[in-house]
């Protein structure tokens, strides 16, 4: 890696998200990541242990304020039904002064629960809502 200026270090203020097309403005942060699942493989004549590769499960967090119900209105009406509703996510993170800007869709989209009343009196209303998903696809890298 080349040198790089401190100015360049991407500030997550900027970060941008959208649901199924609908953007979310109360976003405050969002973490999605792959995790590899392994099988050991033992070798003879080998004293370390080696693994191979047989799947990968992608799970994330979106935060945001509570400004509305959105969730409750995208996915009660579905999770009382038995039904399982997938989504489009696309998280957007850019800076002025970062190098570029990095946008990744994340496909079939799963929540893994539904908040349905989280207050506290003299606090700001936060939403944290987990979910999977099976793919993704990098938009823009920088």
């Amino acid at each position: 890696m080349k040198h790089y200026e401190a100015s360049q270090t991407i500030n997550g203020s900027n970060g941008e998200l959208w649901i199924d097309n609908e953007y979310i403005a109360q976003i405050t942060g969002l973490e999605a990541k792959v995790t590899v699942e392994k099988a050991e493989v033992v070798q003879v004549g080998k004293r370390s242990k080696g693994y191979k590769n047989i799947g990968m499960e992608g799970k994330g967090t979106i935060k945001m304020n509570k400004v509305d119900s959105f969730f409750i209105k995208k996915l009660s009406d579905a999770f009382k039904k038995g039904k399982t509703p997938t989504s489009t996510i696309i998280t957007k993170l850019s800076d002025p002064d970062a190098a570029g800007t990095e946008r990744i869709k994340l496909t079939g989209c799963t929540f893994d629960e539904l908040t349905l009343a989280n207050w506290e009196a003299r606090k700001i209303g936060e939403e944290s809502i987990p979910f999977s998903f099976e793919d993704w696809e990098i938009i823009e890298s920088i």
